[in-house]
């Protein structure tokens, strides 16, 4: 009864404009940003937000923006560093490699962004999440497999391979991975990999795929074409979106 009042109580709170917030990692500056309600009584529950390859885009305010309509504080988190934005796909995919590939460092970043999170003022600490968008959503994935501190983590059409002598650990935080169907970015084999480190987690994991979407099902700026492999889709992103706050409901 308390998680239901204090749900329909933060929907009904206003929008403050989101606004840029500097942090670090060690000695390597971050560009974030953060939303927040414009109103809460009493602390609220943090999010943030990792963005896809190509960085901190306004897809990522957006999101930001979006949940704090939803009575959370969020920040959108910088992963690859304050002024480091890839100029095309293959720099993209160069920048996101070195972080697939080293994932204690992506790991650190995503730390840095947690603890600079909870450091605002009215966010509630001991209820935090992590969302992120294709490479981004293999972000919050590793928040989980890391053990960071969180009560849940989301993935939208993220990638969920793990590199190779991974071994599954335990993993207490709740998961949910929102997945396009016809996503030919991650096949089968890797769905079928990543249930299993699931299950010999014994992780409370929800996995759901949405027929008809590929890769990026959530971001306009992909087009429609789903013969590109990546496209959005408008049933797939309303759909996330609502399987996304039913979850936050559950874990908050």
């Amino acid at each position: 009864m308390r998680r239901t009042a204090l749900a329909l109580s933060l929907a009904a709170l206003p929008v403050f404009a989101g606004q840029p917030l500097g942090y670090s990692d060690g000695a390597t500056k971050l560009a974030g940003y953060l939303a927040r309600p414009a109103v809460a009584t009493g602390k609220v529950p943090g999010v943030v937000v990792i963005h896809q390859w190509m960085g901190l885009t306004d897809h990522e305010r957006q999101v930001s923006d979006d949940l704090a309509k939803l009575g959370y504080v969020a920040l959108a988190a910088d992963i690859y560093g304050e002024g480091v934005r890839p100029k095309n796909t293959g720099e993209a995919g160069k920048l996101a490699g070195a972080y697939k590939g080293d994932r204690a460092l992506y790991r650190r970043r995503i730390t840095a962004a947690l603890e600079t999170l909870k450091a605002q003022p009215g966010v509630d600490a001991s209820r935090l999440a992590v969302i992120g968008f294709c490479f981004g959503g293999t972000g919050a994935l590793e928040a989980a497999r890391a053990g960071l501190p969180v009560k849940g983590v989301v993935s939208f059409h993220g990638g969920l391979d793990v590199p190779v002598g991974f071994v599954p650990g335990p993993i207490s935080a709740k998961v949910l991975v929102c997945h396009g169907a016809d996503d030919p970015f991650v096949p089968a084999k890797e769905v079928a990999a990543f249930q299993d480190e699931m299950r010999k987690a014994k992780a409370d994991f929800v996995f759901v795929a949405y027929a008809g979407a590929v890769h990026a099902f959530t971001q306009k700026e992909a087009g429609n074409d789903n013969s590109k492999g990546a496209a959005y889709n408008e049933a797939a992103h309303r759909r996330s979106w609502q399987h996304m706050k039913d979850f936050f409901k559950e874990i908050f």
